[in-house]
């Protein structure tokens, strides 16, 4: 028999998405049905969700959701499921809430109602068993949006039949965004003034959401080891790396998987020509179309530099404007596809105009496009000030492009970087965050390409043999799981699942291992 999971989230794609936490949402639960699990997630239906297009039906019934001071609050209950699979989610509608353009924000303000969106969101998680009569095993909240979860059933649900004494699990996508809010949402949550301390939700003197979810849940993860790390550190730990250094023997880091039946270049319909490792003849045709779609001279004797991503700081926008320059002055032709901080799109239309011949930039986000760019660039730039997991160095490799990127996070752990001796390696990698070591790592990719044929091809080889995949995560996350069980509810609680979970003997055994040698916490 396997686990009821309760999945609460503010995206999941393909309804939703603002980020890398959409994908995991849409793609980890699916593969933990295929290991027996009974999956539900639980999320809002904003605007952009369409009701006919996804076949949602709405529930009998109204739920009934506490919102402390406010008073209750009600909401229809949408179901439908994920494309391709059985797991059934629940949205949320509730028109005062979720009825609106935008997930968080508009126009890059965030709305100022957030507080109260999403602490409905975490609440009507919980309610909507009682309405559904599902007991779920185990609670997985995604991020800040619903990091109330693991206070709540510690608190004011401790003993509700349906979901008290419940563990949990919070997943960490990106410790810069934690739910920073006035004292107030404290009657809001109705926990009880008495959790606004120093370790529990307050963080100078506001209610910080990510916080009480780190001291309150189970176990905690993130999407990589490498970001797992640098959580510890005053760098990437956003004021909260005490809380994570306390909380250091129930962190674990598992990269998220790719679903290569959408992103390979062997059947991929967005690419004019299809191709593999054993025949790459189809990458060339693939650059020559793309150059032609961006309006770039068609070339086969010069490298091509493509980027897909957010223009924002933490994606390196900032070093990659300072250093473009110096690229350009450089046998080079560069595609960019994004959108983001209004100054970079000025900035880099700029580029454009100067450089019609050697740089073209699109804003916005194509996915089509982005599809094609990978299949067409010779290589594929990650400058990133930090990166959690990061998926698409993993689209490049599966396609041939060979990524450049900053060692932190996921960019570290999922790319080896070139030794040119042994002719190691799927990528280029510098550590420093500065202009000056972007520029001479896009010099030595240059260099390779022009002068080691060689070398080239054989890292193209390697990089099209990595296999991220989301099988392996669902393994370790499925570990997961039944080490939280164990820690809040006892070993009991397991008899009879171990037997039919057989996937604790494949590739999660490292993680088994990782989980074996840590000392037990206190019960949470």
């Amino acid at each position: 028999m396997g686990l009821k999971i309760l999945m609460a989230a503010s995206e999941c794609v393909p309804f939703a998405k603002a980020g890398g936490l959409g994908d995991v949402v849409g793609a980890l639960p699916k593969y933990l049905e295929k290991l027996g699990h009974d999956v539900r997630i639980v999320m809002p239906r904003y605007y952009c969700v369409d009701r006919e297009k996804y076949g949602l039906k709405l529930l009998p019934g109204i739920l009934v959701v506490p919102m402390g001071v406010i008073g209750n609050q009600y909401c229809g209950v949408y179901e439908g499921r994920l494309p391709g699979s059985d797991v059934v989610v629940y949205f949320l509608e509730h028109e005062g809430y979720y009825g609106r353009d935008g997930l968080y924000e508009v126009n890059n303000e965030g709305f100022l109602d957030n507080d109260n969106r999403f602490a409905f969101l975490s609440k009507a998680a919980l309610e909507i068993c009682k309405m559904l009569d599902f007991r779920p095993d185990i609670v997985h909240a995604h991020d800040w949006h619903t990091a109330a979860i693991p206070v709540l059933l510690n608190t004011l649900y401790l003993n509700d039949p349906f979901v008290g004494g419940r563990p949990t699990l919070l997943t960490v996508h990106n410790m810069q965004y934690q739910g920073d809010f006035y004292e107030g949402l404290m009657d809001v949550l109705g926990v009880g003034w008495e959790w606004f301390n120093f370790l529990n939700l307050e963080k100078d003197g506001a209610v910080n959401l990510l916080k009480g979810g780190l001291y309150h849940a189970t176990l905690i993860n993130t999407v990589s080891n490498g970001y797992a790390r640098e959580m510890h550190t005053s760098d990437y730990g956003w004021g909260l790396e005490g809380v994570v250094r306390e909380r250091s023997a129930d962190l674990f880091g598992i990269l998220n998987g790719v679903d290569y039946g959408e992103w390979s270049p062997e059947n991929d319909p967005f690419i004019p020509a299809t191709y593999s490792a054993c025949n790459l003849s189809g990458k060339k045709i693939c650059k020559r179309e793309l150059q032609m779609e961006m309006g770039l001279p068609v070339r086969d004797d010069v490298p091509l530099f493509g980027i897909v991503s957010r223009m924002v700081k933490q994606k390196g926008i900032d070093i990659l404007a300072e250093a473009l320059p110096w690229i350009l002055s450089l046998d080079v032709q560069f595609v960019m596809l994004g959108g983001g901080e209004p100054w970079a799109h000025f900035y880099f239309g700029d580029v454009m105009a100067a450089h019609p011949d050697k740089f073209r930039v699109k804003i916005g986000y194509d996915n089509p496009l982005a599809h094609r760019i990978e299949a067409g660039c010779d290589f594929f730039v990650m400058p990133s000030a930090f990166e959690p997991c990061g998926l698409n160095q993993m689209y490049s490799l599966r396609y041939g492009t060979l990524p450049i990127v900053r060692a932190t996070g996921g960019l570290d752990d999922s790319v080896e970087n070139f030794h040119e001796g042994a002719l190691t390696g799927t990528g280029f990698k510098f550590w420093e965050y500065k202009a000056r070591a972007l520029f001479d790592t896009v010099g030595w990719a240059l260099h390779t390409w022009f002068n080691r044929k060689d070398a080239m091809k054989k890292l193209i080889s390697n990089a099209m043999q990595q296999q991220f995949t989301w099988e392996d995560a669902a393994d370790k996350y499925q570990a997961l799981y039944l080490l939280a069980i164990e820690r809040r509810l006892g070993g009991e609680n397991l008899k009879g699942r171990l037997a039919s979970v057989h996937s604790l003997d494949r590739p999660a055994g490292t993680l088994k291992q990782q989980i074996r040698r840590r000392a037990p916490a206190r019960k949470r």
